[in-house]
């Protein structure tokens, strides 16, 4: 008769099994745990001790064995008796009495029984097909979700701002020069000698600013003006036209991601804007816009109003 196999499989059942004269197997349910130097994920489990100090015998594992072997119960406490007589002789010889599925027993230098538990087995029923298993440390970039969170709140607009002036190259000054020139409607004004070539060399400085400094796009030595802007792509080499039938864009942000302006054109549509998305400009960015007009005046007047309750930040972008 093997002991041990009913001793387990009552386990699962109950939180002590006491066998007679020898002592009793505890459980005690114990949480999920995570082992942070091999990364092993451990389902809840009953963790298993042993008592030596309850061993009067309360009936569960001599009915138990009884019933299932179709024998008396006092035939049964008399084959227990003889087995764990062999359990302590082989204790009290030095030797290791290992039981399976639930754990090692031995005997210290002070003559107690120590008791180390075997993890083959969960006896937590409702943790039953649940292993553990062995992951690897997941290395996230968060950056890029701060960076989604914080445009989000804080669209990055190019607007006219009032600059510093130590922190410009004088390559910003002549661009400076020309956008308010074609801002007011000059025309005919050439600054370089050379054409496309020193208008790339500006282009590419003022890329670099603002990918240095995300929030500041300042290319005017004035305050801002409630003036129609353009791109830096527009510059003609010969002079700059202004058509009398350009439509007018009051512009609401230009973000990095496509999902935030689709976002920031729902919120403004909520609102009663014709929000529209007006596309991507030279640095990537997607713009959003209040709406559009054919009417410079009735544009500025509409801007002036949604600066004054909406947003400050809102500008006047005029196509070409």
């Amino acid at each position: 008769m093997v002991i041990e196999s009913y001793i387990s499989e009552l386990l699962y059942r109950y939180n002590c099994v006491v066998v007679p004269s020898f002592g009793a197997f505890l459980t005690q349910k114990s949480s999920a745990r995570i082992n942070d130097i091999t990364n092993t994920f451990f389902a809840p489990a009953k963790s298993i001790s042993f008592n030596e100090q309850l061993s009067s015998n309360d009936g569960l594992l001599v009915s138990y064995i009884a019933e299932a072997e179709k024998t008396s119960f006092e035939d049964i406490l008399s084959k227990i008796e003889g087995v764990t007589k062999i359990w302590k002789s082989k204790l009290n010889a030095g030797e290791k009495l290992s039981l399976k599925n639930i754990g090692l027993l031995w005997v210290n230098s002070e003559g107690r029984i120590q008791f180390q538990p075997f993890y083959e087995v969960n006896y937590l029923t409702s943790s039953f097909g649940l292993t553990s298993f062995k992951s690897i440390p997941v290395t996230r970039e968060v950056l890029k979700e701060e960076v989604e969170a914080i445009e989000e709140k804080i669209p990055f607009i190019i607007s006219p701002e009032k600059r510093e002036k130590t922190s410009f190259r004088p390559y910003l000054k002549y661009a400076a020069i020309i956008l308010l020139a074609i801002s007011v409607g000059f025309t005919g004004y050439q600054v370089f000698n050379n054409g496309m070539q020193s208008q790339q060399v500006v282009r590419e400085d003022v890329k670099k600013e603002i990918d240095r400094q995300i929030q500041e796009a300042t290319f005017f030595n004035t305050k801002p003006l409630e003036l129609p802007t353009v791109n830096v792509d527009a510059v003609s080499t010969s002079e700059a036209k202004i058509n009398n039938a350009a439509k007018h864009h009051i512009v609401a942000g230009a973000f990095r991601v496509k999902a935030n302006a689709d976002r920031k054109i729902e919120s403004l549509q909520n609102k009663g804007y014709k929000a529209a998305y007006y596309g991507t400009n030279a640095y990537g960015l997607h713009m959003v816009t209040y709406d559009r007009f054919v009417d410079p005046k009735e544009a500025l007047s509409e801007l002036r109003r949604i600066k004054r309750t909406e947003s400050k930040d809102a500008w006047l972008l005029s196509e070409k």
